[in-house]
């Protein structure tokens, strides 16, 4: 059996090990529903919401990445797979077919809001049980209110 040696106490490095695979859910689910919705967009806006929902999924594809290492490396198998993600993500079901640009945009913004939740769940989490975890789920949670906040904005009349 091979293993990874943490530094942490088994107790903390199961709260960060949830906390992280509970990040990385999300983040891949934000990805999937952002390229989606990048597929299927229509309306006056077109390209403006295509090209801002592709931001979206490199973000979070960057940061899912970073989450997924942090795991591996306190020891913690991550786990991205689809049935994974399908159970346990915090993002409710994206619409099928075409979606009208203030739609799509509604869409992402409660995506981002359900993520946003629950990484500052984790946040609060990983306060005492790992300062350096809880550093990238601050770095990320700040981008991801960056995106809201642009796409709050952008149906703002």
């Amino acid at each position: 059996m091979y293993g990874i040696k943490s530094p942490l106490p088994d107790a903390d490095r199961k709260v960060v090990g949830e906390a992280l695979q509970g990040a990385l859910v999300d983040l891949v689910d934000l990805s999937l529903v952002a390229k989606q919705l990048h597929w299927n967009v229509v309306g006056p806006r077109f390209r403006s919401v295509h090209l801002q929902l592709d931001e979206v999924v490199a973000l979070a594809r960057l940061h899912a990445d970073t989450v997924a290492e942090r795991a591996a490396a306190i020891g913690i198998s991550p786990d991205g797979r689809a049935k994974t993600v399908a159970d346990t993500s915090g993002i409710s079901t994206s619409p099928e077919g075409q979606v009208v640009d203030s739609a799509a945009v509604g869409t992402l913004v409660e995506a981002l809001a359900a993520v946003i939740t629950r990484m500052r769940g984790r946040i609060d989490a990983t306060a005492d049980a790992d300062p350096v975890s809880q550093d990238i789920l601050i770095g990320l949670t700040a981008d991801l209110e960056k995106y809201s906040w642009m796409a709050q904005a952008e149906n703002s009349a």
